[in-house]
């Protein structure tokens, strides 16, 4: 009698127990940045649950300043709050240096880790060892209105210099009907106002730092780059630009409002998308403008994906990254989305898709900004750093940021430029001598 009963309970409990052991999935945690191309990630992923039933991924969508945030306490604490970080070509290589990321060696082979573009891939290392896998790249370009440009009898040179812009700027504007020669980052923020004019720097032979590591924000030759940025945004601006980041001056440059903008890449598909933009059949594509130096005069940039070193699920985790970021992937999107909505900048087998070379008149203007970027020679003189709108240094961030909100007041007229540059040489050299001896 008992024999019979305990056969008829297990009867009904091992179908229950194996019910559940079933549907046992490991929750993968996701810290991501909340724009396009990552919203596409996260509504194609359905395919990737799909494919791996185990695994059940959880999102975590934040603006670029609450995820830096998140993801930085997260790492400086030791706490595994996500089992995957996006994180950028500034953060990827210091915090593998720390040991704070999983190392990216044990990649399938059908992954192909030779695609990626070689400039890319190296911004994510550390010591040769990969350290995030790059989910899209990006330079800087110059976009333009081509029917502006011809009624006023202009030509856009093949290598623009600040000089052209400038004087361009001057000719374009018609305030009177909303037209604004020339829309640039005001918004404070290291990755914002400060990544652009950077860059601007660099290309005016201006430097961060000389070769023993002394702050050199109060040369002339940065007051020579926030003279005349602060002259361009003043008389050839959109009102309140410094309030304005990649974001609202997309949408002034889609308004028809921007006859010359100066950004990311990852701006071309959007800005001839009729979707979009209403000047999409109007727009044209240029290098980022050069000065004295090509040196660091276009960015380079990568949204990566990266395991930190304390996740809880790092075997899963690095099973996502590497089919978000793999050519199955860019391929499923193109299938599902169109061409015009891959992830650009990552790698060579986007750029010889021919549907991809007909549908994007700028993809081999972004591959060559991409790999003609210059983050190991950043400046016109040699310098101790890397890193083209950045300093791959600790505390960068925070030098940045403050230096931001500096040249943020002097927009505003908040302060002079003699004020500017004192201030800008004092945080830095502050900062970098408590980073110094912080580490």
């Amino acid at each position: 009698m008992s024999g019979l009963f305990h056969r008829r309970i297990l009867s009904v409990l091992l179908p229950l127990a194996f019910c559940a052991s079933a549907q046992a999935q490991t929750v993968v945690k996701i810290a991501t940045i909340a724009n396009g191309d990552m919203t596409i990630m996260q509504q194609m992923s359905g395919e990737f649950e799909k494919a791996h039933p185990d695994i059940k991924l959880e999102w975590h969508v934040m603006d670029d300043g609450e995820l830096r945030k998140q993801v930085l306490s997260d790492m400086n604490s030791g706490q595994a709050n996500f089992d995957v970080i996006t994180v950028g070509t500034y953060e990827a290589p210091l915090w593998g240096k720390k040991g704070w990321l999983q190392p990216l060696n044990n990649l399938p082979a059908d992954y192909n880790v030779d695609d990626l573009l070689k400039p890319i891939r190296s911004a994510l290392s550390w010591n040769g060892t990969l350290y995030a896998l790059p989910f899209y790249g990006e330079s800087s370009m110059t976009y333009y209105r081509k029917d502006l440009f011809a009624a006023k009898h202009l030509t856009m040179p093949v290598n623009p210099t600040w000089d052209d812009v400038k004087s361009y700027a001057a000719t374009l504007t018609d305030k009177s009907q909303g037209v604004y020669g020339l829309c640039l980052r005001g918004l404070a923020g290291w990755g914002d106002n400060v990544a652009f004019i950077t860059t601007m720097a660099n290309a005016y032979g201006a430097e961060w730092f000389d070769q023993d590591w002394h702050p050199r924000l109060d040369s002339d030759e940065w007051r020579a780059v926030l003279t005349d940025y602060v002259q361009m945004m003043h008389d050839y601006g959109p009102p309140d630009a410094k309030s304005n980041s990649f974001g609202q001056n997309l949408k002034l440059f889609s308004q028809g409002k921007c006859a010359m903008w100066i950004d990311s890449t990852v701006a071309a598909g959007m800005v001839i998308n009729p979707q979009i933009s209403r000047v999409a059949d109007k727009v044209g594509f240029a290098p980022a403008p050069t000065a004295i130096s090509t040196n660091g005069s276009h960015w380079l940039w990568a949204w990566a994906l990266a395991v930190p070193q304390h996740a809880s699920h790092k075997d899963q985790a690095q099973q996502f990254i590497t089919w978000a970021t793999s050519q199955a992937y860019i391929q499923d999107v193109a299938k599902t989305v169109g061409w015009g909505a891959i992830p650009p900048g990552s790698r060579y087998s986007s750029y010889a898709q021919v549907k991809y070379q007909k549908l994007a008149p700028y993809a081999e203007g972004v591959k060559q900004a991409v790999e003609t970027a210059t983050p190991e020679t950043p400046t016109l003189y040699p310098v101790p750093y890397q890193g083209v709108q950045y300093v791959s240094i600790p505390g960068f961030d925070q030098m940045g940021d403050a230096v931001g909100k500096n040249i943020s007041d002097l927009l505003e007229g908040k302060k002079t430029i003699d004020e500017t540059l004192n201030a800008n040489q004092q945080i830095v050299t502050t900062i970098y001598a408590a980073t110094v001896q912080a580490n």
